[in-house]
This record gives C-alpha cells, structure tokens and sequence, in this order.
C-alpha cells in the first residue's frame, strides 16, 4: 500500500511538473532570443526609450493595483459581513466589469468623456462655456489609463476576497470584537490576514494582466512596456530586442513572485473547520448603509455601466448592419472554445497546485511560476512565440512519420492553424488566472487532512477526488469562471492563432473598429458582455448558496 500511494504521489508531481513546463514552452522560445545579437537596438532602447517604460509601467502597475485592491477588498468585506440597501443585488454585480473588455471600455469612456462627446457638449450648453477656455481631464493619458483598468480588473480582487471572506471562520472574528477591537481593526488584523493568500492571488492577476496589457493602453497612447514589444518586435522589425525586453519583464515577475513566497511560506492560512460557521451579518445604520451602498455602486459604474451604456447607444444609433447574419454563429463559436478552454485550465492548474502541495520543492514551485509566466506577456508575443513552437514539432512530426512509413503518410500541419493552437495559445496565456485561484484553495484545506486520510490508507488520489475537490469547489468555479470570460475577451492570440475562416466576437469587433466603424462594433461588443453576464449570475448563486448556514442579523 505504501508503495503505491509513493507511485501514485510521484505521478501526480511529475504530470504537475511536466505540465508547468510545457504550457511555458512558447514563453521559454521567446525568452531564448535574448542569447541572439540585436545589432544594438537594444542599447538604443535602453537609452531612449526603456526609462519611459519602466517609469509608466510601475505608476501604471502599482496604481492600478491600490485602487483595485481597494475597491475590491473592501467591497467584498462589505457585502460578505454587513446589510445594506441594495447589499444582495451588489454582491454579485460587483463582477460585471469582467464582462466588459478593458480595450471596449477605453474607446467607450473616451467617446462619452471626448470633446466632441455627450458630457462636454450639455457642459458647454448649459454653462455657456466657450471651447479653450475651461479645463477637462484627458481620458487618453497614464491617469485616464489607470482609471479604465483599475474598474476593469478590480473584480479579480473582489472575487478572490469574496470566496475568502466569506470561509472565515466567525469564532475568531467575534473573539476580536470580544476583545474590544472595533470593526475596522477588526478587518485589518483578522480579516485581511487570514484571507492574505487569496487576496494576494487576486491582486497578481491584477499586476499581470496590466503589465501585458496593450489594447487600452495604447489607444490611451502611453508608453509601457506591453507597447513597447509590441512596437519593438513588429514596428521595428527586431523580434529580439523584444524578446530582451519580455525577458526583463518575466524576470521581475518572478522576483515579485519568489519575494511573495518568501514572506508567507512562515506561515499557515488553514480553515480550522471542515464547514464555515454560521454567517452573522450586522446591519447597518441608515447613513453607514447608503455610503456602504454608494460604495460599492461606484466601481460598477465606472467598470461597466457607463461603457456598456454608451455601446448600446451607439449600437441603437447605427449598429452592425450584418449582426442577425453573423452574430449567431460567433456567439456559438466564442461561447464553445472559451467554454472548452476554461474546463482544460482548471484541469491543469489542479495537476500543478496539487503536486506542489504534495511535495513543496524548487522544481514544484518553479514549474507553478513558469506556467504563469504567459499572464505577464503581451499577447502577440506568446502567439509568435507558440507559432515558431508548434512549426518546430509539426515538422518533427511529419519528419518522423516520412521516415517510418514513406513520404505519402506525412499528417501535414496537425497543430499550427488549427483549434488545438488556439486552446494551447490560451493555456498559456491564462493559466496562471486558475493556478492562483486554485492554488489559494490548496492552501485553505490544512495539512492535516492529508495526514488524517493517509493514516485511514487514502491514497493521494483518493484523498484529492474524496476530500480536496469537494472542499475547494468554489475556487474550481472561480478559475473555470474567470478564464471563460477572459478567452472570450482575448483579441491578439485569436487573432494570430485562429484556423481560416474562424472569427469570434472580438475578431468582428476588431476589425470593425480598426476601421472606425465603432458604431457598427458596438452590437458585438454588447454581444461580448452578453456571455459575460451569464457565468457571473451562476457562479453568484453557486458562492452564495451555503448549505446549512442560516441568517442571523445583529442590531448595531
């Protein structure tokens, strides 16, 4: 027996291992170009424009982060341990803002908020203000930025604190207030603490996606280094000096990533029961209850109703003339392969995070960090990358298969062009979103539980399907969720990877509006929100359905 729960523990590390190190393989061939000469255009990117990138990429990272932690933290501590007007309806609108691409929302902010737009035009009309002569803030600048992608990725942080807030147990929150601490250190010295490992995979994801993001922060024009390998590899033409400045990316992603670990892994965040205690929900007063309510409504509007107004608007007006064609069967198109896309990448992030809690090594926990290093990558350069990985093994392939049985069984072109490059495409790119949340499960399920049901002969497999699944379901939903919602948003690796004759919902907004058809480009996008809407309603129910916990509410 114990010679196959050995067995059995080792095969789940090495398929975890295995599968970290090939989802980062395009992430690994691009990075390789760094050893390749770049005939000194990388010293004149270090001279002139690499200080930039840095500089607007760490106050575009690091403001992004505060305010989405912000928002997102105190959000779900809210909705999680207070009633309020409006607190059952905001609890789960919170993520609507997922569904909104952060590149739709910049050209719908900028067209509401532009001179020429509806804010500035009853501004001027109604306080007879004369053009040049008053002052408006600039929606396409670093802070204009900030602000899109800070309320278009908060949810990530919300979602995260929700699902840990609400497996808090409340013994040792009301042992604090017992002990005379009030409701604000409260949250801060048990709240926050014991929630930390989700907290702080929320707000990785945060960092991530806005160092690789490229679509709003080039159309808001700055300078970071998501469009500075963009520009680099396709408007210079130098694919190296772009691959040298990915490289610096990922190195500081990692360094970030290795600190995190360093500074937790002293201590333990386990729930200490098999089911939260009861939850207790303290309403309260008229004026704490509408700020709490005004809230919680403002990142909302800013992340989602304001620019999915203004795409209806502007689909009504004049909207896709071809939608009752075409929108159909990219609705179905999109819906399907994010679908299978999202149930693949929680089958991965299980097989990484469950062999690094079996066993918590370098080679564990180096596998678990390159498979996320695709997060941090512009789009366009995990798809060049994955081209040039995928060329190299059709034509292994094919060699193989001519030399064993004759040149006319050559498969041809199994991988490159087709659905299985776009999944793996995906894979790399939002694994890491899975992982984190998967990971954050692990690590809420004590160890003990593993020892216990060794002791009772359970197998590593036994133990995971009987034990560990059933417990971290919500953080499975969580990942599958978030990364159903971010493939059927992602532009540049459909774009590069998809077989001929595929198009999504962000192809046909793509290239409707790369010809300054927003209008028509709006129907579409409203389409995307659409299938946004549906996981978020679902998996709101699911995380708010607690089975045998009743309500209580305290006076306050």
């Amino acid at each position: 027996m114990n010679v196959r729960r050995g067995i059995a523990a080792h095969s789940w590390i090495i398929a975890g291992v295995v599968t970290g190190l090939l989802v980062a393989l395009p992430v690994v061939v691009v990075a390789a170009s760094i050893f390749q000469s770049s005939n000194g255009e990388w010293s004149h990117l270090a001279q002139t424009r690499l200080p930039r990138y840095v500089t607007n990429t760490v106050i575009l990272a690091l403001s992004v982060c505060a305010i989405a932690g912000f928002f997102g933290i105190v959000s779900a501590w809210l909705v999680t341990m207070y009633r309020f007007p409006g607190r059952k309806m905001l609890s789960w609108a919170q993520l609507l803002p997922l569904a909104v691409p952060a590149y739709l929302s910049a050209y719908a902010l900028t067209d509401f908020f532009q001179f020429s737009g509806p804010v500035q035009t009853w501004l001027r009309e109604q306080f007879h203000l004369v053009p040049g002569e008053y002052w408006f803030p600039n929606i396409r600048s670093l802070g204009g930025a900030i602000i899109i992608l800070a309320f278009a990725l908060y949810p990530y942080v919300y979602f995260a604190a929700r699902v840990a807030f609400l497996e808090l147990p409340r013994s040792a929150l009301e042992a604090s207030r017992t002990l005379g601490r009030g409701p604000l250190l409260t949250f801060l010295s048990v709240g926050v603490p014991l929630a930390r490992p989700a907290l702080v995979a929320g707000i990785m994801l945060v960092l991530m996606e806005t160092v690789a993001h490229f679509g709003a922060v080039d159309y808001c024009a700055v300078d970071t280094f998501a469009t500075g390998i963009y520009r680099t590899w396709f408007g210079l033409e130098s694919p190296v000096a772009a691959a040298q400045l990915s490289a610096l990316l990922i190195s500081v992603l990692f360094l970030l990533l290795g600190l995190e670990w360093i500074l937790r892994r002293g201590n333990r965040y386990h729930r200490t029961t098999s089911r939260c205690d009861q939850e207790r929900v303290t309403s309260l007063g008229m004026t704490k209850g509408i700020l709490a309510s005004l809230f919680c409504i403002c990142p909302i509007a800013v992340g989602f109703i304001l620019p999915a107004s203004r795409l209806l608007v502007l689909a009504i007006r004049e909207g896709d003339s071809r939608a009752s064609q075409v929108l159909g069967e990219l609705i179905f198109t999109t819906a399907w392969v994010a679908c299978l896309a999202s149930i693949i990448a929680v089958v991965l992030a299980v097989l990484i995070g469950y062999s690094r809690r079996l066993q918590k090594g370098i080679l564990t926990g180096f596998s678990s960090t390159a498979a996320r290093a695709g997060y941090a990558i512009p789009g366009p350069v995990i798809g060049i990358g994955l081209l040039m990985t995928l060329v190299w093994v059709d034509h292994a392939i094919n060699d193989v298969s001519g030399s064993l049985l004759g040149e006319h069984w050559k498969p041809g072109l199994i991988f490159t062009g087709s659905v299985a490059a776009l999944v793996i495409g995906y894979q790399t790119r939002f694994l890491a979103v899975s992982i984190s949340f998967v990971e954050s499960g692990f690590s809420r399920i004590h160890t003990r539980v593993d020892d216990a049901a060794r002791t009772l002969g359970a197998g590593p497999t036994r133990t995971f399907f009987g034990i560990h699944l059933p417990m971290m379901r919500r953080s499975l939903f969580a990942a599958g969720f978030i990364v159903f919602v971010d493939v059927a948003k992602e532009l540049p690796i459909t774009l590069m990877l998809r077989p001929f004759n595929f198009d999504t919902l962000a192809v046909r907004v793509y290239s409707l509006a790369s010809d300054e058809r927003l209008e028509e480009a709006a129907t579409a996008s409203l389409a995307i929100i659409v299938i946004g809407l549906l996981p978020v309603f679902l998996l709101s129910r699911h995380i708010e359905r607690r089975p045998g916990a009743s309500l209580e509410v305290d006076s306050q």
